[in-house]
């Protein structure tokens, strides 16, 4: 955790106290939960470790195998929502488990935005939501992120 320690450098103590708490609710809930096996993937199909630390906090597993993931996670730095539902749809294979059981997420996390600690515990949370669905309930899907049928 220690990317967050450098991220909560500078904040006051009522903040940072405010943003363990929030990823304390999480780290809480999903030691009662599987790690989930989670692709994290670019436009092109290619393997992505940017967010990994976010996903690992989340109660994902980033998994290398596409054929083991049950999540897949659309994430292009710099790609709106938009983008990622015109381009995705092309590279889907429907032979991937996560393809067959609808479990294909669209992420827009950054654009125009700081890697900021606010940022990285809302972006955990979020992930936690997308791969537990109906454990956690944070409100940001259609906004930074959302859930995609092929």
């Amino acid at each position: 955790m220690s990317f967050l320690n450098d991220l909560f450098i500078g904040l006051d103590a009522t903040r940072q106290e405010d943003l363990q708490e929030r990823l304390d609710i999480v780290e809480h809930k999903i030691k009662f939960m599987d790690k989930m096996p989670v692709a994290l993937l670019d436009v092109n199909n290619s393997p992505g470790y940017f967010l990994a630390e976010e996903l690992t906090l989340a109660g994902g597993m980033l998994e290398s195998d596409i054929f083991n993931a049950a999540f897949i996670i659309y994430y292009h730095p710099g790609k709106t929502l938009t983008d990622l539902m015109r381009e995705v749809p092309s590279v889907l294979n429907p032979d991937w488990p996560a393809v067959k059981n609808n479990r294909i997420i669209l992420l827009n996390d950054d654009v125009n935005r700081q890697r900021a600690a606010e940022n990285v515990i809302s972006l955990i949370e979020d992930m936690a939501e997308m791969i537990h669905p109906g454990s956690f309930i944070f409100g940001h899907e259609g906004d930074k992120w959302i859930r995609f049928g092929a």
